[in-house]
């Protein structure tokens, strides 16, 4: 995967998580037409949050999202609006296959997964950091030079 750097405001990032949403029950709910639809519904929801969704799959009972965040986003409340979103409109657009699984306003599970993840391992990293080249304790050159009595211009 490429760097696909974010530039907001005074910072440039590279943040993606990984989302897991399990159907309520884990009942085997979501068909093909359902995953289809549910990508597309994801896509145009993130880009309103200013995210990008990355990856996407599923299986019948749970999907799998991977998608590029910025720093000042809240992800709980970012799940939140996903989760209450696509249930809202799953219902709405297949109302009888759902009917079949569930009696009540209901599609997700009340909790997720979600977790950090990177270009890199977390190993490659230590390695990249570790490898910095750090200035020698005692090194004479790298020393504060004197403070001076000079007043400073106002």
């Amino acid at each position: 995967m490429k760097n696909d750097f974010v530039s907001k405001g005074r910072s440039v990032s590279d943040l993606k998580a990984h989302l897991v949403l399990t159907t309520k029950y884990r009942r085997k709910a979501i068909n093909g037409e359902m995953l289809k639809r549910l990508h597309i519904i994801l896509e145009d929801l993130l880009v309103k949050w200013d995210c990008k969704l990355v990856e996407f799959n599923g299986e019948s009972d749970h999907v799998h999202a991977l998608f590029q965040y910025h720093p000042d986003l809240q992800l709980s409340t970012l799940v939140g609006n996903i989760k209450s979103t696509t249930s809202r409109r799953l219902r709405q657009e297949f109302a009888e296959h759902l009917s079949r699984f569930y009696t009540k306003d209901v599609f997700w599970n009340g909790s997720y997964f979600i977790a950090s993840c990177g270009g890199v391992t977390i190993s490659t990293l230590k390695q990249y950091i570790e490898s910095q080249d750090s200035p020698e304790i005692g090194n004479s050159a790298l020393r504060a030079a004197p403070l001076t009595s000079t007043p400073l211009p106002r």
